[in-house]
């Protein structure tokens, strides 16, 4: 018996949105880890955030070292991002008195 059109299924592939292109979140997270009071509450934010979006990678059926290039390049976005917002906050002038 010869397989119809419907019993074929193409090969699937994830294609993920990179993580360093997702700004809305990049800005959110570098903006929420600059407003906490203590490095130890900014390094817990972290660690969920992290878990959150492994997780999320999981779910979609990422492999393994593909996560981790993508949280590597995520919170070096957000790194980028929390510097660039402390220059912007701390620029010489801004400071009206």
């Amino acid at each position: 018996m010869q397989p119809t059109l419907f019993d074929w299924s193409p090969p699937c592939r994830v294609i993920l949105f990179p993580m360093h292109r997702r700004v809305g979140r990049i800005r959110s997270t570098a903006e929420k880890m600059l407003a906490k009071p203590t490095d130890r509450a900014a390094e817990s934010y972290r660690d969920q955030v992290t878990d959150g979006l492994l997780r999320q990678m999981a779910k979609a059926g990422i492999p393994d070292s593909t996560q981790d290039e993508q949280l590597g390049a995520f919170w070096s976005a957000v790194q980028a991002e929390t510097i660039r917002l402390t220059y912007r906050n701390n620029r010489p002038g801004d400071n009206v008195a």
